[in-house]
């Protein structure tokens, strides 16, 4: 998995335990793709300061996958999501659980 993806998934899961600044910081670094420099510049505070949050983040984010998992855990009830999927022939039952993914 592409690593940037992977920590926008975890944002996502996690983010609301990381502080605002560090949940902005990730969200414009990963999701939106800007530079450092953007950050630094949309959340008004130094480059410094944006390297500061993001690292801090990225290392949470991280250790709470490693203790809790929640990541892996959704990946794999997708894959089983998806063998069911491909093994049913009804589209109407197939469409239904597509929107659990």
């Amino acid at each position: 998995m592409d690593p940037n993806v992977k920590m926008s998934m975890l944002l996502e899961i996690y983010g609301n335990l990381l502080t605002s600044t560090q949940k902005d910081t990730v969200s414009l670094y990963y999701d939106q793709n800007l530079s450092l420099s953007e950050i630094a510049e949309e959340l008004q505070i130094t480059r410094q300061g944006v390297s500061k949050n993001l690292k801090l983040a990225d290392e949470k984010l991280i250790d709470l996958e490693q203790k809790l998992g929640l990541l892996a855990k959704k990946l794999q009830q997708n894959k089983i999501i998806e063998e069911v999927i491909s093994q049913i022939e009804n589209q109407e039952i197939k469409e239904k659980l597509r929107k659990l993914l």
